[in-house]
């Protein structure tokens, strides 16, 4: 029997679940739980930006991910860390773009803010990089990580549609 891993699964499942397959039309059980899972872990504060570079400064840049992931030209030690790195930047985008899209394009901020398109290319490049480690422990998941890339677009619209029902909950909340 599984345990639940997170107390806020069971409110992300029935959201994700009753967004893409209900409002979306996509059926498939295990986007749904990965996606639940991924909203979870970055639903913890320290796990948006938990890569580093060689300095141990947090990297909070796109392009500075793509660099720490790539083990020729970049950071990456070997290509079980690109792996690691890619898939991160995968769920960084997606959960950036459907829950965080205000927080997108030009701001005050000194670190640049990535627009929804390059959210949208990053992500959609990074997990189809990680669905090639077709092999070994990577094969069983490599088939999700390629429908996760090829329906990215509709997950995000999902992601939002989920903020937007929770803005709606939390403002029908503060006026009463």
């Amino acid at each position: 029997m599984q345990t639940q891993a997170h107390p806020l699964e069971p409110f992300f499942h029935e959201a994700v679940s009753a967004n893409y397959e209900a409002r979306l039309g996509l059926n498939d059980p295990a986007i749904t739980d990965y996606v639940s899972r991924m909203l979870c872990d970055f639903s913890e504060p320290e796990n948006l930006y938990r890569l580093h570079d060689a300095t141990g400064r947090q990297i909070e840049s796109l392009e500075e991910m793509k660099f720490a992931a790539d083990p020729v030209l970049g950071a990456a030690p070997s290509f079980d860390a690109e792996r690691a790195i890619r898939k991160y930047i995968g769920d960084y985008s997606l959960f950036v773009a459907g829950m965080c899209a205000d927080s997108t394009g030009t701001t005050a901020n000194t670190t640049p803010q990535p627009t929804i398109a390059q959210l949208i290319q990053a992500g959609k490049e990074s997990y189809k990089i990680v669905s090639q480690f077709n092999l070994f422990e990577y094969k069983k998941e490599a088939g999700l990580f390629a429908r996760l890339a090829d329906n990215f677009e509709r997950c995000v619209l999902g992601l939002v549609l989920i903020r937007q029902e929770l803005d709606l909950r939390n403002d029908k909340t503060m006026r009463l």
